[in-house]
């Protein structure tokens, strides 16, 4: 296998003997094959330094004939010696000691070209500059009649007159974007304001678009009538669904418990190369009761899942050869079905409920998405198509939306309030903290610029009086929404005609907010947006009791957080702040004790005197918060101490280093939350656990730090609530009668088993319930 830095994909090279048999392209994380090819070109990965050959320019290495074709000379030699003075600036501020000890560091005079050695290569060849002003001598000025593309900023009468006067002159109008989406968007927003207005859509994307007068030509591009942000072709991963049965395989251990669909409970021993027909393949190999022995094909890996019951409990081994395995699934679903039939009564009551039925998509919504600044990711494409259904049908929706943090929850739920103000009616948008409060209000006004409607927010940063004006301007209607803590459940606040209700994270408010909340959305849309839901939330979910959208695509040039497990040492703490405050970042330093904060910014402040030091916590006054929050966030204050006020809703995209002290002392979600404050941008984001020595842990509380090191890709929130149902068990979750038989035949066969007998009673008993329901495929565990 060969992987080269310059290719996408590795190679694999079968041999027969000296000779070369195959070359092909493969997955790197599933191992499958993409395609063969006939040679391939292997760039080494080797640092100049150790090359034998002379150094030589990209330049020198080009044929002398090569034509270059060139925007700005200047400013990119100008960027050339940015780049170089930066380089050798850093080479020397390193101590000698540690270029001696890491001799694989390379000075930059062996790596970089200065921008007079460049600007001198350069006349060598034809050169083609763009633009008014030439650095080299011009032998030949050749001009054009083009201009670029006016700036709409999504004003569409102004684009409607440019259209119009460019027929009169009979200049072609066309579009250009790769978004079929983009497109029918255009056609509905044109279609209402002016029918005459015409264009030709062209499926391709451009990087600016331009007016050429000879050529009786004006090309637009969607991402400037729009204002958004021009979308860069970037390397395709690898599927997460192809790669996940091979990532499990690789953590099952010799001795591990496992449940085969069809046998039932037996022990994983390892992969082992079998013979069969003569061709050599390698095999999962499963123990069973009396030693019996299964062997898997790796294509069958889907039929095998790791067991996972009662912590502590053995499961017993089934033995090969007899039904007590199927006696076993026959049982367990006739005891499900009784859940099921509960929570499916549950489901028919909510169906039954007549709720306000939404108006389809007005030409201003499509004006919203169309200038959302980043490309839709597919699954949010979904959820926005999944939460608009709901909203146009006659009942009143209740739909989870469980994606990582950062991965665009909040876009999918400012169009959701949109949709419901386009249609006269109120919206409450519900936080668990202040902050994220002020965070919502600053995201949902900031989007909403431009369009009618009214927003506001109440929190305890504001006065009485404040918070007296805006309750009554709600009463009169005069709020299209309101953003707002558990403040918004109090029954002074009286919502005129209330349509949609918006939920963060419902696992942060407390028992009596949740019944009240309960009683509010009876004939009221639902909403609930979450990173990591908490088993009972995400149980419900599964189950069909409530509407479920996973959002696990994360965007483009996101990098997953790397996460670090270490005993607390201040080597580590320097180490890391040093590091990031150097790359002009920002650190959050975690711990949830106010009586130690001082004292920790104090060390931070010893350890890396350069270094300012900021202290956040929830007994603050709300101004006193409200303004050291607001110095970090422009980057006053290098490092936060803070408790776990941060934890939901700060959006920092310069803070990409997060070290959590007491790490064992959190909850799974609540750790993931945590981490998501980081790695908000392009830059590789680091998260460092600081715990007691695992030795000293309770089971529980290793099997949770494990879990959060152990799920550091992108989207793994909906993983990290599914290890939560594992070592919380699920058997509490809807009364003890599952805990049983959970126990006995494992948690994703118990899943398995739910959604059969689900299916069943949808297609049986309450038949009439779900007759007009889309057949929906269901979440599966192997």
């Amino acid at each position: 296998d060969i992987f080269s830095f310059s290719h996408d994909l590795p190679y694999r090279v079968e041999f027969f003997g000296d000779f070369i048999e195959s070359i092909r392209t493969f997955e790197i994380e599933s191992q499958l094959s993409v395609e063969h090819v006939k040679s391939i070109t292997i760039v080494p990965n080797v640092q100049s330094k150790f090359l034998t050959q002379n150094n030589i320019s990209l330049l020198e290495y080009v044929d002398a004939d090569t034509c270059v074709w060139i925007k700005d000379v200047q400013f990119t030699l100008d960027v050339i010696q940015e780049g170089h003075k930066k380089a050798t600036q850093l080479w020397k501020a390193l101590p000698a000691q540690e270029k001696n000890e890491n001799p694989d560091w390379i000075d930059p005079v062996y790596s970089f070209c200065n921008e007079k050695m460049i600007a001198d290569q350069l006349r060598d060849f034809g050169v083609v500059e763009f633009g008014k002003q030439f650095f080299y001598q011009a032998d030949q000025t050749i001009s054009f009649d083009i201009r670029p593309q006016p700036s709409f900023n999504k004003d569409f009468n102004l684009l409607i007159l440019n259209i119009k006067n460019n027929d009169a002159e009979k200049i072609e109008n066309l579009i250009l974007t790769d978004s079929t989406k983009q497109i029918e968007r255009l056609y509905a927003i044109l279609d209402d304001l002016d029918k005459t207005a015409k264009f030709t859509p062209i499926p391709v994307s451009i990087r600016e678009g331009f007016v050429d007068r000879e050529q009786k030509l004006a090309c637009y591009t969607d991402h400037q009538i729009f204002d958004r942000y021009y979308k860069y072709k970037l390397k395709k991963g690898y599927q997460k669904s192809q790669a996940i049965t091979l990532k499990e395989l690789r953590e099952l251990k010799p001795g591990d418990y496992v449940t085969h669909i069809d046998h039932g409970i037996g022990k994983y021993a390892g992969l082992e190369k079998v013979e069969v027909n003569g061709k050599s393949q390698e095999m999962i190999r499963l123990i069973y009761a009396d030693n019996d022995l299964l062997y898997v094909n790796i294509n069958s890996l889907n039929r095998i899942s790791k067991f996972s019951g009662k912590e502590g409990a053995l499961p017993k081994m089934n033995k090969l050869g007899t039904d007590t395995w199927d006696r076993l699934k026959k049982t367990t679903k006739k005891k499900v079905k009784d859940i099921a039939r509960d929570l499916i009564k549950l489901y028919a009551v909510r169906k039954t409920h007549q709720g306000n039925a939404f108006s389809p998509d007005s030409y201003l919504q499509n004006e919203l998405e169309a200038s959302f600044i980043y490309e839709d990711t597919p699954d949010q494409e979904k959820a926005t198509a999944d939460l608009k259904r709901d909203m146009e049908s006659p009942h009143p929706m209740d739909r989870l939306i469980c994606g990582d943090v950062g991965f665009g929850k909040t876009e999918v739920a400012i169009r959701a309030a949109f949709k419901a103000v386009a249609d006269s009616k109120q919206v409450a948008v519900l936080v668990p903290t202040t902050i994220l409060a002020a965070q919502h209000y600053k995201t949902f006004s900031e989007r909403l610029k431009g369009f009618p409607c009214n927003i506001d927010y109440v929190n305890r940063f504001k006065s009485s009086k404040q918070i007296k004006d805006t309750l009554q301007n709600v009463a009169d209607g005069k709020v299209d929404i309101l953003i707002g803590t558990h403040r918004l459940v109090s029954k002074d606040v009286k919502f005129k005609d209330l349509g949609l209700m918006i939920i963060d994270e419902e696992q942060k408010f407390g028992v009596s907010t949740k019944e009240k909340l309960k009683a509010m959305r009876v004939n009221v849309d639902t909403l609930t947006l979450t990173a990591t839901p908490i088993p009972r939330t995400l149980h419900f979910s599964l189950m069909g009791a409530r509407d479920l959208s996973i959002i696990s695509t994360p965007p483009p040039n996101r990098q997953p957080v790397v996460t670090e497990l270490h005993v607390f040492n201040d080597k580590l703490i320097k180490e890391a702040v040093e590091f990031e405050v150097n790359r002009g970042g920002q650190v959050f330093f975690i711990h949830n004790r106010v009586q130690d904060l001082a004292q920790l910014g104090g060390m931070i402040h010893k350890l890396v005197p350069k270094a300012s030091v900021g202290i956040a916590h929830g007994q603050l006054e709300g101004d006193a918060l409200e303004d050291v929050m607001l110095k970090f966030v422009n980057g006053e204050f290098d490092v936060l101490v803070a408790t776990t006020i941060i934890e939901a809703g700060l959006d920092i995209p310069n803070a990409n280093t997060i070290i959590i002290n007491h790490a064992h002392m959190f909850g799974l979600s609540d750790l993931h939350q945590m981490r998501g404050r980081v790695g908000r941008s392009n830059k590789k984001a680091f998260c460092y656990l600081l715990s007691p020595p695992l030795s000293t842990l309770t089971s529980e509380a290793r099997k949770r730090l494990s879990a959060i090191e152990e799920f550091s890709d992108l989207g793994s929130g909906f993983d990290v609530a599914m290890r939560d149902l594992d070592i919380r068990g699920s058997g509490n979750l809807l009364g003890a009668e599952q805990s049983g038989f959970i126990a006995e035949i494992g948690f994703e066969m118990y899943h398995k088993i739910l959604d059969e007998a689900i299916q069943e009673l949808k297609d049986d008993e309450f038949q009439g319930v779900f007759q007009n329901e889309k057949p929906r495929p269901f979440v599966s565990f192997t």
